[in-house]
C-alpha cells in the first residue's frame, strides 16, 4: 500500500522513485536532496540514512538519469532538479515507456483478434473493469446498452460514451438516477434513458452491458453495496464475446427483453 504523500511525504516519495526504477539509495539520496537544497556526501548521508560511501554511486546513478547536477568543489556540492521538473522527466520517461510497451505487443498481435471468445472471461478489481469497459465502449459500432450505479459512471466513461454517440452509435443508459439521467441527456443528447429491472443502487449489482449485441460484461461489487473505489477487490465481472458465447446469448435475451419493455405500445 502506498504511503500517503501528505502525512509521510519522504516515505510516499521514496516508494514512488523506487517504482521508477531508481535504487533504494538512489531514492533516499534524491529526497534527501530535495530537502536539503545542496548538500555534500555528509550531508546527504546523515538525513538519509544512506551510507557515505554509497552516496556517491546513488549519485552516479542520479547523475545519469539527470536528476541531479554536481559542483566540482572540495567537497564536492550536489543539486536536485525541482518536483516540477523530476515528475515532467518522469512523466516523459513513462510516455516513452509505454509508446515502445504499445508498439511491441502490437507487433505480437495477431492481424485479427479472434471476435468469438469460447467461455467467460473474468477480471478483479475496478480499475482493471473499467478499462475493459471503456475498451468495448471504444469497439462500439452500432448499439451501446449500459447499466450501473452513480460510483461507478467515471468522468472516463461519461467521455467515451460521448465519443461513441459520435460516431454514430446508440446509447441506452440505466439504472442511474434522474439528476445522472439529465446530466447524460444534456451532455449526449441522442442517448435513451430506460429503467433497470430492479433498484440497482440497493444491490450488489456494479455494471451490465452489451455492445453490439455480441459483447456484453456484467459486474458485482465483492463487498456488497459498501464496496469503495480504493479496495482493489472492490469489483469482479465477468465477459464474453461472439455471436454464440453463453454469457452473450443469456444477457441479450434479458436486454432484448427489458428495452422491448420500454418500448411504446
Amino acid at each position: 500500500m502506498s504511503s500517503d504523500p501528505v502525512e509521510d511525504p519522504q516515505t510516499a516519495a521514496i516508494e514512488q522513485l523506487e517504482q521508477f526504477g531508481l535504487s533504494a539509495y538512489a531514492a533516499r539520496t534524491f529526497v534527501a536532496l530535495s530537502s536539503l537544497g545542496t548538500g555534500t556526501a555528509r550531508d546527504v548521508s546523515q538525513v538519509s540514512e544512506v551510507p557515505r560511501t554509497r552516496v556517491y554511486d546513488a549519485i552516479d546513478e542520479l547523475h545519469e538519469r539527470g536528476l541531479v547536477d554536481i559542483l566540482q568543489s572540495s567537497p564536492k556540492q550536489f543539486w536536485a532538479i525541482s518536483a516540477e521538473t523530476a515528475s515532467r522527466t518522469f512523466e516523459h520517461e513513462l510516455q516513452h515507456r509505454t509508446e515502445l510497451l504499445r508498439t511491441a505487443l502490437g507487433e505480437l498481435e495477431p492481424a485479427e483478434r479472434r471476435t468469438e471468445q469460447r467461455g467467460v472471461w473474468t477480471v478483479d478489481g475496478q480499475t482493471a473493469v473499467t478499462e475493459r469497459v471503456l475498451d468495448f465502449f471504444a469497439s462500439a459500432e452500432e448499439e451501446l446498452v449500459y447499466m450501473t450505479v452513480e460510483e461507478l459512471l467515471t468522468e472516463d466513461l461519461i467521455e467515451e460514451l460521448g465519443e461513441a454517440a459520435d460516431r454514430g452509435v446508440s446509447i441506452k443508459l440505466g439504472g442511474v438516477s434522474a439528476e445522472v439521467q439529465e446530466r447524460i441527456q444534456d451532455e449526449i443528447p441522442g442517448a435513451t434513458m430506460f429503467e433497470s429491472l430492479w433498484v440497482w443502487s440497493d444491490t450488489s449489482a456494479g455494471r451490465l452491458m452489451m455492445v453490439d449485441g455480441r459483447k456484453t460484461l456484467v459486474s458485482a461489487l465483492v463487498n456488497g453495496v459498501d464496496a469503495g473505489p480504493s479496495d482493489p477487490r472492490s469489483e469482479t465481472a465477468i465477459w464474453g464475446e461472439g455471436d454464440t458465447n453463453s454469457l452473450v446469448v443469456v444477457l441479450r435475451a434479458i436486454f432484448t427483453w427489458r428495452l422491448d419493455a420500454e418500448e411504446p405500445t
